[in-house]
Order: structure tokens, then sequence, then C-alpha cells
């Protein structure tokens, strides 16, 4: 399990030994590390260096491993952040992905696994700076959407083009939805991002704008918007070739 030497991580852990055994192992399979042992000292580092990812523990001196997360998120929204805690409280669990936390990890754990976790966030995180996120117009099919203007244009031949004109969050859904074309749309991860939060009533409020979405999409015979049970939604697209040959 080699990784690829530029990844550099910021490890933020007040266990002195823990942290040490930590940044050898990480060391061991190529990641650079840079170990600070207080929340204070991890974000004078976090400003010194530039990082690919950050694992911090929650509970540590002078501040703790959220407050720290907070400012990083004041100044970068996109820095992949893995909390490591001895807690198992699901608020703490919560608070942590209402941060905008990308893992959250409870001692103690695998080390391989949290191996396997890093190589997933930063293949995640590499793919969030796809160019397609800057993409402001999409295809899906035979409807366009012009996301600035939340306006989706179902154009089939031959037939008079229709406009619907979307709601903010349903913009927002369906454009999140033609960045994943085809791909997983976590639950967690859309609801974070547009509603704020991630607990029960956000999700049945997404519930009712997938429903919706669907219903826009519905003329168009290739695009389906499917469940994956406890993962998300997955906004699929059969191209023109591939839905004449089925």
């Amino acid at each position: 399990m080699s990784a690829n030497t530029n990844n550099k991580i910021l490890l933020v852990e007040d266990d002195q030994n823990f942290g040490d055994v930590l940044r050898s192992y990480l060391e061991m399979h190529d990641y650079d590390v840079t170990l600070a042992t207080d929340g204070a000292a991890g974000l004078e580092s976090y400003h010194k260096g530039e990082f690919d990812l950050c694992i911090f523990d929650v509970m540590m001196p002078k501040k703790d491993g959220f407050t720290l997360a907070r400012e990083i998120r004041e100044k970068d929204q996109t820095m992949p952040i893995i909390f490591l805690t001895a807690k198992t409280m699901k608020d703490d669990v919560l608070q942590g992905f209402k941060i905008g936390a990308d893992d959250y990890i409870t001692k103690p754990f695998n080390s391989e696994e949290l191996l396997y976790r890093i190589q997933a966030i930063l293949k995640r995180s590499r793919s969030k700076a796809d160019p397609r996120d800057d993409v402001k117009e999409f295809t899906l099919g035979k409807f366009h959407f012009n996301f600035p203007l939340r306006i989706l244009t179902y154009d089939p031949e031959g037939a008079e083009e229709q406009k619907e004109k979307l709601s903010p969050k349903e913009a927002q859904l369906l454009r999140m939805f033609a960045v994943y074309k085809n791909d997983v749309l976590p639950r967690s991860e859309a609801l974070t991002k547009i509603w704020g939060e991630d607990n029960y009533f956000t999700a049945r409020s997404m519930d009712v704008f997938v429903t919706k979405l669907r219903k826009y999409l519905k003329p168009d015979e290739n695009i389906e918007i499917v469940n994956i049970h406890g993962n998300g939604f997955q906004l699929l697209v059969k191209e023109e070739e591939e839905a004449n040959n089925g």
C-alpha cells in the first residue's frame, strides 16, 4: 500500500508517544507527516506548510480539534479532515461532520484501516478538485441545465422545448447530481453542503427534493435517479448509443 510521496499530512495529537508511533507508521507508507502536540501548535504548523490532509485528535490542550478544524474551514473549505477520538458519543460524531469532517475514527483503531481511509479521502479530494466543479451548464440526456439561471430545458428532437425554473435548493441538488453523474452522490455530502447539516429532518427534506427532480426529469426515459441503500443517490444517464443498443 504505497502512497504518493507528495501527500503531506498534518497530524495533531496531544499524546506524544501515540503521535510518534502514528507518524512513523504513516511515514513507512510514504506519507510526509508533520506532528504537532496541541491545537495551537497545529494551527501554526498549518499556516506554515501546505498539506493534502489533516488528522486531528478531538480532546487537546490550548485548542481542541473541533475548534482547530473550524478555524481551518474558514480559510479552506476543501481541506480533508479526519478526527481521532476516544469518544463514541453520537453528538460528537455529528458535531464533527457539521464542521465538515471527511471521516471520524475512534481509538483504538486498526492502522491498516486508517491507511485505506486516508487513501479513499485523498482520492475523493482529487476528484473534488476536478474541473467539473467549475462547470455552470450541463447536458443530461435531452435536458440542458443552466445552473446560474436555475433553468432546466427539455429539448427533444422534433418537439417543442420546455423550460422549468428551479428553486435554489432544487438547482443546487441537481448540480451536485450532474457533477456526480453516473457516480454515487453520498447523502451526507449533499445534506451538509446544501442544507448545512445532516439529520433526520434535513434527510426527509432532501427526499422531497429528489422526488421533485425525478418528476422534472421524467420526460427523458434514459435518465433515472436511483436510491443507493445506506449511502445516497445516483443520477444514471444512458448515453444515446447505449440507449439505442439497449
